[in-house]
């Protein structure tokens, strides 16, 4: 996590200040309390995040950013994973907060490495689903290319997108939502403990690609978010209850839960659609609390949390699910192994790594 911290109580005095006689502010600073959010995050001092000093400077603070933060956790990640840099045969690297050509992926081989004929995955428009559709993806190169390895790269620094001038009902609740991360994590094909992907499907709701989205302006990336979005949870439910049931599971009836926790509103639907007692989702709770909506580290994060809990013993089932602009939905299931396959037949593992 980023050095630089920002409170409940600094959003909203932010907020009264920046925005004051705002007919719109009153029902802005209520969602904003109702986040649940209590700190979040940030890669620069509050004072240089509350600038705007231009499309250009910022997406140049996210190259340097990202290339300063991305190597501490990658290397924890293969340390977790038992693996060498030379050992990783594709990099999915993952961020909707800034842009560069070529990917991030070209810089962390020439720096840091792996071999120069790793593959360059990079996923730029998935936003926060862009967690669980990582993972997904690592799972399908690894059935692909059985004994293989995969890191996954998360960095989103969502700082740089405030825009001052935005002052919506929906970009003020953005402002107190989301939160800076860099995560990675490792799929191996072989070998390895943690969650054993079985199983992965993804899902658009039909007609709402709008409802999320960024209007692309020379000030850089404006977050735009529909008022209907926090009512998603009750088409997508069936999805996972379904996905679930094709594997021969009841959705409702699992040890574990990775769920991106995009708002209060949604873990606590997707906790009565599913039937799941709330305390299923403590992990995507406290990621929410403790760092805000940091995009697609969510799962890694709420997955972190998980292995440091230490309570799954081999055989535990449970999903994992991302879900983000489109509305989409990239959602995967899986069981905790302890003991590392013996036979390249099985199934690949998803490996985390904290922050």
């Amino acid at each position: 996590m980023p050095e630089y911290v920002i409170t409940l109580d600094d959003t909203l005095k932010f907020a009264e200040q920046a925005h004051a006689g705002k007919p719109q502010l009153p029902l802005a600073l209520r969602l904003v309390r109702n986040t649940g959010v209590q700190k979040r995050h940030i890669v620069q001092p509050i004072e240089e995040t509350l600038r705007h000093p231009g499309f250009e400077q910022r997406n140049r603070i996210f190259e340097l950013e990202s290339k300063k933060r991305c190597p501490v956790v990658i290397e924890e990640a293969l340390a977790n994973a038992s693996l060498m840099a030379q050992d990783i045969d594709a990099i999915i690297f993952v961020s909707c907060t800034g842009f560069t050509m070529p990917s991030p992926t070209a810089w962390l081989i020439n720096n840091l490495g792996f071999r120069y004929n790793t593959r360059q995955i990079p996923i730029a428009q998935l936003g926060c689903a862009a967690g669980g559709a990582a993972i997904n993806r690592a799972h399908d190169f690894c059935m692909a290319y059985p004994d293989s390895n995969v890191l996954i790269v998360s960095c989103e620094l969502c700082s740089l997108c405030y825009q001052p001038e935005d002052d919506g009902v929906g970009s003020l609740l953005s402002d107190g939502l989301f939160g800076d991360a860099v995560a990675a994590a490792v799929v191996r094909g072989n070998g390895g403990y943690g969650i054993t992907l079985e199983r992965n499907a993804a899902y658009i709701i039909p007609d709402t690609e709008n409802w999320i989205s960024y209007a692309v302006r020379s000030t850089g990336f404006h977050f735009q978010l529909d008022r209907r979005v926090p009512g998603t949870m009750e088409p997508l439910a069936p999805v996972l209850r379904a996905l679930a049931l094709e594997h021969g599971w009841d959705v409702g009836n699992l040890d574990f839960y990775v769920i991106h926790a995009g708002g209060p509103r949604i873990l606590a639907d997707l906790s009565k659609y599913l039937g799941v007692d709330n305390s299923m989702f403590r992990h995507s709770w406290a990621t929410l609390t403790e760092y805000g909506n940091i995009a697609s580290a969510v799962v890694l994060d709420a997955l972190r949390r998980l292995f440091e809990e230490g309570t799954m013993t081999p055989g535990a089932i449970g999903v994992i699910a991302g879900f983000g602009p489109g509305i989409t939905a990239e959602m995967s299931v899986g069981s905790w192994s302890l003991d590392a396959p013996t036979s390249l037949e099985q199934i690949p593992e998803a490996v985390s790594a904290p922050h």
